[in-house]
């Protein structure tokens, strides 16, 4: 029995864009594991999760340990990696992205006060190119939880939904999205009473939003967004399901798990007694600093006041200080409509803009909201420059590079510093989606850009406080964006008041406000429509109509936030100095070897000339670099002279150079490509009329010569005279009566 193998099956039909299949299965392979599923999505893409539980617990942990691991196996796409071993090394961004995707909806279903340490491994075993495989090990890891006998309140359906002409596509491939406007990633679960509960998306638009809404398809604005979300709901509801037939033939009971909650009830009520009243007083302390001063001055003297009473328990009484924090904090804002720093629900904090912040770099610009403070840096190059990818998908180089650093210094605190923990390169690629639909193509603007956010200081949503200071930045490095984008974070509060749920959003959350809410949502976007979304929620299921309240009240900030942006700047700027200049020359496919030379020595020579640096493209297409202008235009009129020349004509001038001699005359370089014969008879007059003997003794190679195109015969081959001072008349003439005197 313990080698049966188990199936079922979702079948998601999308209608004109057809079926697709996810098929779950367990019982074959990584037997030893708690749990262990493989989720094919339609026989072609294979991935396999194992979750596992340590045997005891960590009670020494004020958290709970999950970790998330994606692995990538190169050989799921036919290929060997790239790197000097041969082997996969640290995982790659998409890997990181998806585990963060994975954690974020898992998370929060298992059981409160759980320590024992759980691992989820997933390994992308089998990849068709055109298919995406995070939303596939969602679904993948939520079952192999499922099955693991663990207490886990799943399962967890997870979709990509994608507006595609009009309608919204499930598990769409990467074909497929070339014609979306929108594109999302959905995680919910099913309640009790069959509705879908929301918990976490990641959308955003596309690189080719802005055309395809020129071209008529509808923009990704807030109602269409909730719209999608709705959609998205029969998919997870379908996924579930097949989760749930699959457990009811194959998952363990529950095990006996120990629970180390954060506090008992009678610590909790000993601690309201104790300092409520000044508890409440400081949380309207509205200075970060200050209040987190007086918060730590009130928890040590309830320390002082509960430990005779509870000792042996001062976890529990720190545990207490939390909740009852977090439900005065909850209480104000529900009851009066007053937020930690006094402002009411919409306001949004003191704002603050400013471009060229520091000297020298390509571009820069300081955002501040609050005590959030961002300084954005833009750096332009060559487009060889940009990232080369080597991961299953079939991207295989990113031009836009976003990174986001996150000091400890930015909230005051000491810290690890190095290499980006997951945290960071999630913010970083949220940002660097928000600005990824506003960029110019490569053919308008041929440029790598890496753009760089560094959080100085941070009280509340530094990610979306990225992406206003990198628009301000790359305007200010010259960069022609289609439209100004900025974001803001919003929270949600709710609490049940005579039986019904009452719902509170705030504008621009705080730190504290993020952590004691029940959801937080990012929303970047232009004027017209958004351009990134994410979403995590604790709850289990918000109504339509407050989520698109929700947007909306997100959506008035976000264009208050963009009118103080334009103050500050509203235009690409001209580009600094110190950027470097690139311009672009299309020339034949089949020119691409004469421009190169043998053994690249044309190229390296014109690169030497010049000091301009040159990249060749497969379909033609050469981008020229240089520090200063007039390096890269003579780079440009070198290889126009080779790859696009224009024929010389008779009468011509050209200041050549000699590049071979003989016996009858000297060969003249006129132009990369074209020489002509200076006939010795021609070079007399040179010297004065005299007789030649040898070549050499008037011309040598390298030596600049003014010539004259005397002659061009049918093979294309140029006869040249020189042209000497005093000597403009008609030479061809001159050479006529000397031939017949002869």
């Amino acid at each position: 029995m313990e080698n049966e193998t188990h199936y079922a099956e979702a079948v998601i039909d999308n209608g004109t864009f057809g079926t697709r299949t996810i098929r779950f299965e367990t019982g074959r392979l990584a037997k030893q594991a708690a749990g262990s599923a493989v989720a094919y999505l339609d026989d072609d893409t294979m991935v396999l999760s194992a979750t596992t539980a340590s045997k005891r617990p960590k009670d020494q942990l004020d958290f709970f340990p999950l970790t998330v691991d994606v692995e990538e196996r190169q050989y799921a796409a036919g290929k060997i990696p790239g790197s000097f071993f041969r082997r996969e090394g640290r995982p790659s961004e998409d890997a990181i992205l998806t585990c963060r995707l994975i954690d974020r909806p898992l998370r929060p279903s298992f059981k409160k006060g759980l320590r024992n340490e759980i691992q989820i491994v997933e390994t992308i075993m089998a990849l068709n190119p055109d298919h995406l495989y995070d939303v596939v090990a969602i679904n993948a890891a939520s079952c192999s939880t499922q099955l693991a006998g663990l207490p886990f309140s799943g399962p967890i359906g997870g979709t990509r939904v994608a507006l595609i002409k009009g309608q919204w596509v499930a598990f769409p491939t990467h074909t497929e999205l070339e014609d979306a406007v929108f594109d999302m990633v959905v995680a919910g679960r099913v309640l009790e009473d069959g509705d879908v509960a929301i918990m976490m998306v990641e959308a955003e638009a596309t690189e080719k939003t802005i055309q395809l809404v020129a071209d008529g398809a509808e923009a990704p604005t807030e109602e269409i967004v909730a719209a999608g979300l709705e959609a998205a709901k029969p998919f997870i509801k379908a996924l579930c399901k097949a989760q749930s037939d699959l457990a009811a033939k194959a998952a363990k009971p529950t095990g006996e798990f120990p629970v180390f909650l954060d506090y008992q009830d009678d610590v909790l009520e000993a601690l309201t007694a104790a300092v409520k009243s000044e508890l409440s007083q400081a949380l309207t302390i509205a200075g970060k600093q200050e209040r987190e001063a007086e918060l730590d001055r009130i928890k040590e003297i309830a320390g002082e006041k509960l430990l005779p009473q509870f000792e042996g328990r001062e976890k529990e009484i720190s545990g207490a200080y939390r909740a009852l924090t977090k439900k005065l904090v909850r209480e104000r804002v529900i009851k009066d409509k007053v937020r930690i720093d006094g402002r009411g629900v919409t306001d949004i904090r003191t704002l603050a803009a400013e471009v060229e912040a520091i000297p020298r770099v390509h571009g820069s610009a300081l955002f501040e909201r609050g005590e959030t403070q961002i300084l954005g840096v833009t750096t332009l190059n060559m487009l060889r420059m940009e990232q080369q990818l080597d991961t299953l998908s079939p991207v295989t180089r990113k031009r836009y590079m976003h990174n986001y650093n996150f000091p400890p210094y930015s909230v005051g605190e000491t810290g690890r510093v190095g290499s980006p923990k997951r945290r960071e390169i999630g913010h970083g690629a949220l940002a660097e989606r928000a600005i990824v639909p506003v960029l110019p193509s490569r053919e308008d603007f041929p440029y790598a850009i890496r753009q760089v956010s560094e959080a100085l200081g941070s009280n509340g949503s530094t990610s979306m406080g990225s992406v206003c200071a990198s628009t301000m930045s790359l305007l200010n490095a010259g960069v022609p964006l289609k439209a100004a984008v900025a974001g803001i974070a919003m929270g949600l509060i709710s609490q049940e008041i005579d039986g019904q749920t009452h719902y509170v959003a705030l504008t621009d959350i705080l730190g504290a406000e993020d952590a004691f809410g029940d959801m937080d949502f990012k929303v970047a976007g232009t004027k017209q429509f958004v351009t990134a979304l994410q979403l995590d929620t604790k709850l289990d299921g918000i109504p339509a109509s407050v989520l698109a309240a929700a947007l909306k009240q997100a959506r008035d900030a976000r264009l208050h936030i963009l009118d103080v942006m334009n103050e500050a700047i509203d235009v690409p700027d001209e580009m600094s100095p110190n950027a470097p200049r690139i311009i672009t020359v299309k020339i034949p496919v089949d020119k691409i070897g004469e421009v190169i030379g043998p053994k690249g020595k044309m190229i390296n020579q014109i690169q030497e000339d010049t000091g301009a640096d040159i990249t060749i493209e497969d379909d033609g297409t050469i981008y020229i670099g240089a520090q200063q202008g007039s390096q890269a235009e003579a780079a440009r009129a070198t290889i126009n002279g080779i790859a696009n020349p224009t024929m010389p004509e008779v009468g011509e001038r050209y200041l050549g150079t000699v590049v071979k001699t003989t016996t009858f005359g000297a060969f003249v370089s006129l132009m990369p490509g074209k020489d002509g014969l200076l006939h010795i008879s021609q070079i007399r007059k040179l010297a004065g009329g005299k007789r030649v003997e040898n070549v050499e003794d008037v011309v040598g190679v390298g030596q600049k010569v003014q010539v004259e195109i005397a002659e061009i015969d049918s093979r294309g081959k140029l006869s040249l005279i020189p042209v000497v001072e005093g000597e403009e008349g008609d030479e061809n003439a001159a050479d006529t009566k000397d031939d017949t005197d002869k």
